[in-house]
């Protein structure tokens, strides 16, 4: 039998287990990076959203991307330096295709970082 199976480090790694989950474009493949099926496949008699489900979820998405910018206000230089990095492994990578969706998603983590940045700069002085 190949050795398929992840060392113990690399199962205990939440960065490296977050990280690897990009191998595949963020799930825009069928099967997982080792070949096996997830087993998990959209119903096709799922119907479309609603306009009032899409805003709703726009909505959602507003407000998450600003609670996301609030705490990366308080975050270290180091976890800051960290998105950065995930940004840059989501990118496509030499041999692999380019995913729009990807190259979207790694330019939209280090804009989260650039807003976060901006009201570091402004300081707290205003909310207080």
């Amino acid at each position: 039998m190949p050795d398929i199976e992840p060392q113990a480090s690399e199962r205990t790694d939440p960065r490296r287990l977050a990280l690897s989950r990009w191998e595949n474009e963020g799930g825009a493949e069928s099967g997982r990076q080792d070949g096996a099926s997830t087993g998990v496949q959209a119903p096709a008699d799922v119907p479309p959203l609603t306009n009032a489900e899409l805003v709703q979820l726009q909505v959602r998405v507003i407000a998450l991307e600003n609670l996301v910018v609030a705490l990366l206000n308080d975050a270290s230089d180091r976890q800051l330096d960290l998105v950065r990095d995930m940004a840059a492994y989501i990118r496509p990578r030499p041999g692999f295709t380019p995913h729009r969706l990807t190259i979207h998603a790694a330019a939209e983590m280090i804009s989260l970082v650039d807003r976060a940045g901006h009201y570091k700069t402004r300081g707290h002085s205003q909310t207080k």
